[in-house]
C-alpha cells in the first residue's frame, strides 16, 4: 500500500533534543540551501518562506521545510508512495549524519487515516509502525512504554471488527512528543524552518516598507489587532523589525516615563522640604 503523506525527518545527535527545541533556535537558510543541494544538485532551489513548522500548513508537493540547530536537524517534505517506513527513500533518511533518526508520516488523502512512525539507530529499524484504522501495514521492533494505552484501547472509541484500536495519526503524535521531549504541535515551542521550493518557481516577492516613526501604541496594534491574519509564507525579517519596533517603541516610553517620575519626584522633594523649613518657623 502506498498512500501521498507529509513525511518530517528528524536527525539527532543531541543528547537532550527536547532542550534545544524548547530554546527555539532560529533557522539558517545556508544550512538548507547546502542541504538540498546535496540531494539534488539539478534542483533550482528558491527560498519561499521563514516561519514555526508547528503552526504552518504542511509541506506539498516539490517543498521542502528545512531547519538545522545544535545537534538537531529536522526536514519535512511530500512523498506520493508512501508505505512501510522501513522501505523510506535513503537519500532522505540519510542526508544529514545522525545516531538517531525519528521518521513520522501523515497520510494527506481524505479517508485514508494513514499514519506511521520509526526510529532508525544508523541504519538499524528499532520501530516502526505503519497503519490505517483498518490496516496494519508495518509492525517491526518492540512498542514503547507510550502506546501502551493506545492498544489497550484508551484512547479512542471502539470500532470492532479487523479494525486498530487507536487511531494511526493519535499514536504517531504521542511517539513524537516521547521521541522528541516536546509537543510538536501549536501548544509546543516554536520549530523555526525555512521553507523551498524544487519546482522552478520564483521567490515570493516581498513588499519594502518605508520606515517611519511609531509609537508604542502603533506598533502594538498591529499585533493586537483582531483582524490580523497569520501568513505562513511571511519573512521572518519582517516580523523580526515589528518586534524591534515594538521593543524600540516600549523602550522610549519607558526612558520618558522615567524622566517623568525622576522630574516628579524631585519637585515633591523640595515641595516637602520648603514645608517643613517653613513649619520649623
Amino acid at each position: 500500500m502506498g498512500v501521498s503523506a507529509v513525511v518530517t525527518f528528524w536527525y539527532i545527535n543531541a543528547a537532550d533534543s527536547a532542550a534545544v527545541l524548547e530554546a527555539e533556535p532560529h533557522a539558517d537558510r545556508g544550512f538548507g540551501r547546502k542541504l538540498l543541494a546535496q540531494l539534488n544538485p539539478r534542483w533550482p532551489i528558491t527560498p519561499i518562506g521563514q516561519f514555526p513548522l508547528n503552526r504552518s500548513a504542511p509541506s506539498s508537493r516539490d517543498e521542502f521545510y528545512i531547519a538545522g540547530y545544535p545537534g538537531v536537524a529536522v526536514l519535512q517534505t511530500h512523498i506520493d508512495d508512501c508505505g512501510k517506513l522501513s522501505d523510506i527513500p535513503t537519500n532522505l533518511r540519510r542526508a544529514v549524519p545522525a545516531a538517531d533518526v525519528f521518521v513520522f508520516a501523515e497520510g494527506i488523502d481524505e479517508g485514508e487515516g494513514y499514519a506511521g512512525f520509526a526510529r532508525f539507530n544508523g541504519d538499524t529499524v528499532r520501530r516502526s509502525l505503519c497503519a490505517t484504522r483498518n490496516e496494519l501495514i508495518e509492525d517491526l521492533g518492540l512498542p514503547d512504554g507510550f502506546e501502551a494505552p493506545f492498544w489497550a484501547g484508551e484512547r479512542a472509541d471502539q470500532l470492532g471488527g479487523i479494525s486498530l484500536p487507536f487511531e494511526p495519526v493519535d499514536l504517531m503524535h504521542a511517539a513524537q512528543r516521547s521521541w522528541l521531549g516536546v509537543d510538536i504541535s501549536p501548544d509546543g515551542p516554536d520549530i523555526n524552518v525555512v521553507a523551498y521550493a524544487v519546482d522552478g518557481r520564483p521567490e515570493p516577492k516581498v513588499e519594502q516598507r518605508t520606515p517611519g516613526a511609531k509609537n508604542v501604541a502603533d506598533v502594538a496594534a498591529k499585533f493586537s489587532s483582531a483582524n490580523a491574519d497569520y501568513d505562513d509564507y511571511e519573512e521572518a525579517e519582517e516580523t523580526n523589525d515589528e518586534f524591534a519596533e515594538l521593543a524600540d517603541a516600549s523602550a522610549k516610553v519607558a526612558r520618558r516615563i522615567g524622566r517623568d517620575v525622576t522630574r516628579r519626584w524631585r519637585n515633591l522633594k523640595e515641595t516637602v522640604k520648603e514645608r517643613l523649613r517653613h513649619s520649623d518657623r
